[in-house]
């Protein structure tokens, strides 16, 4: 017999799901900007979204201090 603590052993679920399961279960939405599905407004929007809730990403920090 094989136990294992919950949350250990099993199936891991891919990164879709997890983003899937965050966004039905709980409100969360993970999305990358590079992510083809969306189209170049979409993408811009995420990244303007990131940007006032996080700020600038660290690429774009070392770009702007050059």
């Amino acid at each position: 017999m094989r136990w294992h603590p919950k949350g250990y052993g099993g199936t891991r679920r891919d990164p879709e799901q997890v983003k899937r399961d965050g966004w039905q279960e709980q409100g969360l939405l993970a999305v990358a900007l590079d992510d083809q599905r969306l189209t170049w407004p979409e993408r811009e929007l995420v990244r303007q979204l990131g940007e006032k809730l996080y700020g600038p990403r660290m690429a774009e920090r070392e770009v702007a201090n050059g």
